[in-house]
């Protein structure tokens, strides 16, 4: 089984320059590092949370045709990005002192969505550069009692609303892939 998910995201972006300025900053804010190409051959800016060890990064460069995504508009493409936080605190503080505090559009204040995971918890904001959706989300490792009957409940409050699943939905929503050697 994969212990890791995604790699490396690239993104490109409008205003480089601009964006670099604004991903340095949130980036930073969270703790991560980063590094540059220096334009040997291309020009990319990376950020990393985990720094040598194996890390997944995300990569802004250039672009060379487009304008700023509207994610409200749920065009073809990138949906949004997650983010992990340490914990719920770090949620609010960087809700509170960083999104906030710059004017950066938030499009779903802090909250618990008990649907997605026992504990799960995130805010939801937009680059106001080039339109990206980001999310920053904690899951506790070990949730709480309070917590899994939270997400219980809402799985039932679901089912109630699509006759249509059995049971209690999770067994439509937990979906074993084709493996290997299946073509």
């Amino acid at each position: 089984m994969r212990w890791r998910g995604i790699n490396h995201i690239e993104l490109s972006v409008l205003d480089y320059d601009t964006s670099v300025a604004f991903y340095d900053r949130l980036f930073g804010w969270l703790g991560y590092r980063s590094f540059w190409t220096m334009d040997v051959g291309y020009r990319s800016t990376y950020y990393m949370a985990r720094f040598p060890a194996p890390h997944s990064y995300i990569g802004i460069q250039p672009a060379r045709s487009g304008g700023k995504l509207d994610h409200a508009a749920r065009a073809t493409g990138l949906h949004h990005i997650a983010l992990w936080a340490r914990n719920r605190r770090e949620v609010d503080a960087f809700h509170r002192d960083f999104l906030l505090a710059n004017d950066i559009p938030v499009t779903e204040a802090p909250a618990e969505y008990a649907i997605y995971a026992p504990g799960y918890y995130g805010v939801f904001f937009d680059d106001p550069i080039n339109g990206f959706h980001w999310e920053l989300a904690h899951i506790p490792m070990v949730p709480g009692l309070g917590m899994v009957r939270r997400f219980r409940a809402a799985w039932k409050d679901a089912a109630r609303e699509h006759p249509e699943w059995p049971g209690d939905g999770m067994q439509q929503a937990m979906r074993k892939l084709p493996g290997r050697d299946k073509k």
